[in-house]
């Protein structure tokens, strides 16, 4: 059985995640919505954030998405190992407990470390992480019903053309980024021919502060 997944992103106007301030405020508080049992990150994210979330230790209270319901898992694709430090993640308080999301081809090197460190690991995938079985052992072995998606592109696309995906939100900010590289909501390999092509059904549109945009879609199987 798959868990539901929710892809909840903030955007500029033309589908960039960089090069703008978003409003982590509105996003966390729409993004308290969802009575969510798993947040699911790339590794790419967790080494992004690191720095910020070392700066925010101490903070008194956590965000609004927490504390309304039972703290959900943090889950984070890592096949390759990338994340050297997991320290400032180890003492947020905003999650119950750290999952790392690791194939066959994982040094076992670092799912020793992750052992010793108190983090859980599963392990699904021969060379890569194998996002729908990872899911299904979610389900299965930890009681998660429902995931949000809280990462970049690239783990969305793979979600995308895996068909895992269940209901996109996307809070869109007043502004324009523009240029040509892909750092955009969904990052993937183009595609050969239409089949692929993600069709969506609107469900929710709200101006909720200022020139902020929230929409929802349901994916259309």
């Amino acid at each position: 059985m798959l868990p539901r997944v929710i892809m909840h992103n903030a955007m500029s106007l033309d589908g960039r995640m960089d090069w703008f301030s978003a409003d982590a405020g509105l996003y966390y508080d729409i993004a308290s919505r969802w009575k969510v049992n798993a947040m699911l990150s790339g590794a790419d994210t967790i080494i992004a954030g690191s720095e910020q979330m070392a700066a925010h230790q101490g903070d008194p209270d956590p965000p609004s998405e927490i504390g309304k319901y039972r703290r959900p898992l943090l889950v984070v694709t890592d096949s390759q190992g990338r994340v050297a430090d997991w320290g400032p993640w180890l003492k947020a308080p905003y999650w119950s407990r750290i999952i790392v999301l690791c194939s066959s081809a994982t040094p076992k090197s670092y799912i020793s470390k992750l052992e010793k460190a108190g983090l859980g690991h599963i392990i699904a995938g021969k060379d890569r992480v194998d996002l729908k079985a990872s899911l299904e052992r979610l389900c299965k072995d930890h009681g998660v019903k429902t995931v949000r998606l809280d990462c970049g592109g690239r783990l969305n696309g793979a979600m995308f053309r895996a068909g895992l995906v269940d209901e996109v939100s996307i809070l869109i900010h007043p502004v324009l980024v523009g240029g040509t590289s892909p750092r955009s909501v969904f990052n993937a390999p183009d595609l050969k021919d239409g089949n692929g092509v993600v069709k969506l059904d609107i469900k929710h549109m709200e101006r909720v502060r200022g020139g902020y945009v929230w929409l929802r879609y349901k994916v259309v199987r």
